[in-house]
């Protein structure tokens, strides 16, 4: 844990803090630390079974730390910044335990592209989501060129990135980059809900469904259909199936162990 971001477990959900409220949670090299090392230390706490990533004060995240950004020395600390900026938030997209984005006020630039590495988003009304780079002559580089048009239509995806202008929450559920519309100041509890709702799950696969679904996006149908079926007999040799089952003869809720 670091003073830039904290952490708080809520039974079997982490809930993970940009805290930075007087930056408006600008993500800098304290906040990708801090989140690197909760990720890693997360991943071996068996009763910790989703995440949430939050923002304190007014807003998710204004995006990258400018003033870090302007204290390159040239393209290739800034290459760097970005580099470890986006090895980050690709291990997150990448983390065996489910994760949800807790998105109040704005989520601009590193802070949108932040949320996108998460699995599923929830935003209270009138939040505002955008990638306003190009307003500064420079493009999204931690994924946001390549994640957004992936979850929201590629023309949406276009005009976010070359006007930098954002879209409402509201927009952004009507395209389906957001899951779930909160009302305000209700982003944190929705978001909790849908991670409670996920975290009841077997840990196994959870996993296995992200896998699926995020591989199987770069596969052609065929092999990807393939990949399905050998990952869900792979599931069937699991003491979670097994109690699955002897949990819906019983007319009761399982008890996974991500065995």
């Amino acid at each position: 844990m670091t003073q830039a971001l904290t952490t708080d477990i809520r039974g079997r959900v982490a809930v993970l803090t940009l805290n930075r409220p007087d930056k408006l949670n600008a993500i800098g090299t304290p906040v990708v630390e801090g989140l690197e090392s909760e990720l890693l230390r997360l991943r071996d706490e068996p009763g910790v079974r989703a995440l949430v990533i939050t923002g304190s004060g007014r807003a998710f995240s204004a995006g990258a730390d400018l003033d870090e950004i302007e204290g390159c020395a040239g393209p290739y600390d800034f290459r760097a910044f970005v580099h470890r900026l986006t090895d980050v938030f690709g291990l997150l997209e990448a983390y065996p335990k489910p994760s949800v984005a807790a998105i109040h006020g704005f989520a601009f630039g590193g802070g949108l592209e932040l949320s996108l590495a998460c699995d599923l988003r929830v935003a209270e009304a009138g939040a505002r989501l955008g990638l306003p780079e190009i307003k500064l002559g420079v493009l999204p580089g931690a994924a946001g060129t390549q994640r957004l048009p992936r979850l929201a239509p590629p023309a949406i995806a276009k005009q976010m990135i070359l006007t930098g202008e954002p879209i409402t929450a509201e927009r952004a559920h009507a395209v389906g980059l957001v899951n779930e519309l909160a009302e305000k100041e209700g982003a944190l509890d929705a978001a909790l809900k849908l991670a409670e709702r996920l975290a009841a799950g077997a840990p196994r696969a959870l996993d296995a469904g992200k896998q699926l679904v995020d591989r199987g996006l770069a596969m052609d149908l065929n092999a990807a259909i393939a990949f399905e079926r050998e990952t869900v007999t792979a599931l069937f040799s699991t003491l979670d199936r097994e109690e699955g089952l002897k949990a819906f003869r019983e007319r009761r809720e399982p008890e996974f162990q991500g065995r």
